[in-house]
């Protein structure tokens, strides 16, 4: 048996080739076609989608795992639901997915397996993720429009300005894409530059309605904002859905579809 020797390496190389590594990406993030906020299922599936059709796509989520609440299934239990056809996106990223036998349209998965899954697709179809990074101001123009987000480490912004002062930094973008779930965090920062009207939050726990809802109502709610997911239940105050992810797969790859046409329309690239 060949015996397995790491090779050696100097801390100094390490550290140095982590560092010119990330900035070059790091450059290359600053301008996007898209920028997805929030690494939940919905912009897993979204950003993977729009990444697959060349358009260069960032992803930006706040915590440190991507995945949202999609890793722990219904309470802490690791199973998920998933509505038919969702189960097809899963299915086609090789995710067993086990129907329900007498409970028809319902199909069960391992959400660890699932978020892995989701998250491999995301990066193979070429999307560049930023995570540990908090959405804190959009950048807005003279003519209203949306061109990209404000942002910041979010280890910093949870110290709070009093304690550690850091400013923000500025990503452009085309299209900016909230699937930031409960709290929709770009449509209401929207909101308070009085630019969108007050995000009500989700409605009462209602499956059926909260799933059929949310893929029906996804869409563009801002020139160059659109919403996906739970977001959208927020922004329309409509029911929540609970651990039944379906909608929030099926939506993420509609609000895709929806983006596609829209820059596919517009001819132009960052």
């Amino acid at each position: 048996m060949k015996t397995l020797i790491p090779a050696p390496l100097r801390e100094r190389d390490v550290t140095r080739q982590i560092a010119r590594e990330y900035f070059r990406m790091f450059d290359q993030l600053i301008e996007s076609d898209v920028i997805v906020v929030g690494a939940g299922p919905a912009g897993l599936v979204c950003a993977r989608d729009v990444a697959a059709t060349g358009f260069r796509t960032l992803l930006i989520e706040q915590g440190l795992a991507l995945g949202g609440g999609f890793w722990s299934g219904g309470y802490l239990m690791n199973k998920a639901v998933i509505c038919e056809p969702a189960h097809e996106i899963l299915e086609g990223l090789g995710v067993p997915c086990k129907p329900v036998k007498d409970c028809a349209g319902m199909t069960i998965v391992d959400p660890p397996h699932a978020t892995a899954r989701l998250i491999a697709a995301a990066y193979e179809a070429g999307v560049t993720v930023l995570n540990l990074t908090k959405v804190v101001d959009l950048i807005i123009r003279q003519d209203g429009c949306l061109e990209g987000v404000v942002v910041n480490n979010t280890t910093a912004e949870m110290a709070g300005h009093d304690v550690i002062h850091v400013d923000p930094i500025a990503l452009e973008s085309r299209v900016v894409v909230d699937t930031t779930g409960h709290d929709a965090v770009v449509v209401e920062l929207l909101h308070r530059r009085n630019l969108y009207q007050p995000v009500p939050g989700n409605g009462a726990m209602w499956v059926a309605r909260s799933e059929a809802m949310v893929v029906e109502n996804t869409r563009e709610v801002y020139p160059g904002c659109f919403v996906a997911g739970l977001a959208v239940a927020a922004v329309d105050g409509s029911p929540r859905m609970g651990p039944a992810f379906g909608s929030m797969l099926l939506s993420g790859r509609r609000a895709a579809e929806l983006i596609h046409q829209k820059l596919k329309g517009d001819g132009s690239s960052v």
